[in-house]
């Protein structure tokens, strides 16, 4: 009995993990059950008892990877300090992360799905990013709760926007341009300082 619920989890998690490398890299449109099945090592059959749906699953991904980015926060808040934002924002906007569509953020690869996606994903969306956007504001500057709250939104969209500009674009020196015109940007919506001049 141990066994098949040990086999049972991780059936599980590696349709999960499947769903969101899918979801991340192909879109919601551009990648099919079967195909999410075979790259978790398991069957269709599997992956409706698992997840239910495609909705599901996509729901499912969307929560984990989210989530992702609420234990990320507060980890380069504690690793990098007072330069926690632009080490964040380095990496966000980086080469790396840009061209690792499979296992980059949700919150830029997700989203453009998510405003078609049902009520209940889209209430998800709404709450964790809530909670990313409160996680963020805690470590920027600001007097009032309000305003870091503000930064915060405006530092996530620039970056979210950035990327996925960037990701969409075929010529990579062009992407690399936006990205690096981004940063600055990216960086003075967080702490409120003067865009560089030039």
């Amino acid at each position: 009995m141990a066994k098949q619920q040990l086999r049972k989890a991780e059936t599980h998690r590696a349709l999960l993990n499947a769903s969101s490398r899918a979801f991340r890299s192909e879109g919601f449109s551009g990648v099919g059950v079967d195909a999410i099945a075979k790259a978790a090592g398991a069957t269709s059959g599997a992956f409706y008892a698992h997840l239910g749906s495609k909705d599901g699953a996509f729901h499912a991904a969307l929560e984990l990877g989210l989530n992702e980015v609420i234990e990320t926060v507060p980890t380069y808040q504690d690793q990098h300090g007072a330069g926690w934002v632009e080490a964040f924002a380095r990496y966000y906007l980086g080469a790396a992360h840009r061209k690792d569509r499979a296992c980059g953020c949700a919150m830029t690869a997700m989203s453009p799905d998510v405003a078609r996606a049902r009520p209940e994903t889209r209430a998800l969306y709404d709450q964790q990013m809530e909670t990313i956007a409160a996680l963020i504001a805690k470590g920027l500057p600001g007097d009032t709760d309000a305003l870091r709250l503000n930064r915060a939104w405006a530092f996530l969209s620039v970056l979210i926007g950035a990327l996925t500009t960037a990701r969409a674009l075929s010529d990579d020196q062009l992407a690399e341009t936006v990205t690096s015109a981004a940063l600055p940007v990216a960086l003075a919506a967080a702490t409120g300082g003067s865009l560089p001049k030039g």
